[in-house]
């Protein structure tokens, strides 16, 4: 059987997200607060992850899931990694900014992706070669180079106070890394070691990349690994000379003793 292409990809994503909508929909206040047995997992989690995975199945291809792991058809040529719900605590306390992340990649590496932030109803594509949108609109990042005149997205409290302009903790590296894209954030710093996974930077990934931003792991690994054992320390830079400084930064602090 032939692997699937981008543009068939891309519908898969979509009718993945619709799945997950439709899942979320029912859950009362009360019902999205509730937790499993694992340490950071709500109930959601696993809702959701069900009836997105009934979509990917439907498809000749590989799937690796925050939830479940792997599935699908292990020897396709395509692999698709997907976090059913990015920004899980947002989405539990009612905090606008969380969505599906769902990346595409073949032996090439990333090949087409999908973010979405549910409760604005944005929805960011990217494929590779061919660039990254939101909405129709075509990303790209802002010019920033130095971090003092930068606005940053963090991800855990850094161990030492950064010459940003400004920071924000937003709760979903996924949609942070779009915004990276797209010029709303200039960089984003994972100040907590190994603690993403592929499901929660992939995507984002593949969409800075399209757009023209910056993605690095603090220490030089690769990041389009498709394994559900891998983590990961991200940077992400508007501009390579911002994210150089914002590895510098978080590497060898210049306040640091």
């Amino acid at each position: 059987m032939n692997a699937p292409s981008a543009d068939a990809l891309l519908t898969l994503f979509d009718e993945a997200a619709a799945a997950h909508r439709r899942a979320l929909a029912p859950l009362t206040d009360q019902q999205r607060k509730e937790r499993t047995a694992v340490a950071g997992q709500y109930a959601l989690d696993l809702v959701v992850d069900a009836a997105v995975l009934e979509v990917l199945h439907t498809a000749d291809v590989a799937v690796v899931s925050e939830e479940s792991g792997w599935s699908g058809n292990r020897t396709a040529a395509v692999t698709v990694v997907v976090d059913p719900v990015d920004g899980s605590t947002n989405c539990a306390r009612g905090f606008p900014y969380w969505g599906i992340s769902i990346c595409a990649l073949d032996a090439d590496g990333p090949l087409c992706a999908l973010v979405t932030n549910t409760p604005v109803g944005e929805r960011v594509v990217a494929v590779r070669g061919e660039g990254a949108w939101r909405d129709g609109d075509r990303l790209a990042p802002s010019a920033a180079e130095r971090v003092e005149d930068s606005v940053i997205a963090i991800s855990g409290m850094p161990a030492h106070v950064l010459a940003w302009k400004q920071f924000r903790a937003m709760g979903s590296a996924a949609l942070s890394l779009c915004d990276v894209a797209s010029g709303r954030l200039d960089g984003m710093i994972d100040s907590l070691a190994d603690r993403h996974g592929p499901w929660d930077y992939l995507g984002g990934l593949l969409v800075c990349t399209e757009a023209g931003a910056t993605v690095r792991d603090v220490h030089h690994r690769p990041l389009a690994v498709p394994d559900p054992d891998v983590r990961r320390q991200l940077i992400a830079g508007a501009t390579p000379v911002l994210a150089e400084a914002l590895v510098a930064a978080v590497v060898d602090p210049p306040d640091a003793p």
